[in-house]
């Protein structure tokens, strides 16, 4: 039996993605939860575009500060040492390369790893954000979406027929069944949600997937 993994499960994956010392930026929608599931012993600094490097847990009543928000417009803490600052620093922040790893939701991702993730073709407008400059600005760029659309189509496509976000910047994807790298050779199936199978992921993905050595997901 197929069962989608839960939004905290496949942020729980996302999070075993990040290694000490990274400076990660998350952005809206899904990705934020990853922090919420970063073991306090761990030592990753989180990049808000709005100009907090430092983000800490969600803000409660006693400690919300509506001058410190996530992507998400979310009231957040600030950790030991978090730094503020404007924009512009926060954006040559991106552009410059200084971000190891930066997590993102997507509508598409292509066999390439090209991403559409700011206009849905039904929409007049979209909302593309930072998501263009996180896209090509990260060392890393991990997307975090569901495998398929609510009508049941993939959202892992041969050729992205959304408007794109960045061409060629994704390098791992992580749904609610499946993680997937793109590679030159094309995607690799590396793990599957339990109760999956291999083929089983093949038949909701579109691009033809390589599968030669398929683990279990790591939720631990």
């Amino acid at each position: 039996m197929t069962i989608l993994l839960t939004k905290e499960q496949m942020a729980k994956r996302v999070a075993l993605e990040l290694e000490d010392g990274y400076c990660v930026n998350l952005g809206i929608g899904l990705p934020v939860m990853v922090s919420h599931y970063i073991d306090s012993s761990r030592v990753i600094l989180f990049q808000s575009e709005n100009g907090l490097l430092g983000v800490g847990p969600l803000a409660d009543e006693q400690s919300a500060d509506e001058d410190l928000t996530n992507a998400a417009d979310q009231e957040v803490t600030a950790v030991t040492g978090a730094s503020v600052f404007d924009s512009l620093d926060s954006f040559a922040m991106i552009r410059g390369g200084h971000l190891d790893v930066t997590v993102l939701g997507g509508f598409q991702v292509s066999a390439n790893g090209d991403l559409a993730n700011w206009k849905l073709p039904q929409r007049t407008v979209g909302s593309y954000g930072g998501a263009m400059d996180l896209a090509v600005g990260a060392k890393r760029v991990i997307v975090m979406m569901t495998h398929i659309t609510k009508d049941g189509a993939s959202k892992i496509v041969n050729e992205c027929d959304y408007e794109l976000t960045a061409k060629q910047c994704v390098n791992t994807i992580v749904t609610d069944c499946a993680v997937i790298e793109v590679a030159d050779q094309g995607l690799i199936l590396k793990e599957v949600a339990p109760g999956w199978t291999p083929d089983a992921v093949q038949a909701i993905t579109a691009p033809k997937l390589i599968m030669n050595h398929v683990q279990p997901f790591q939720l631990a």
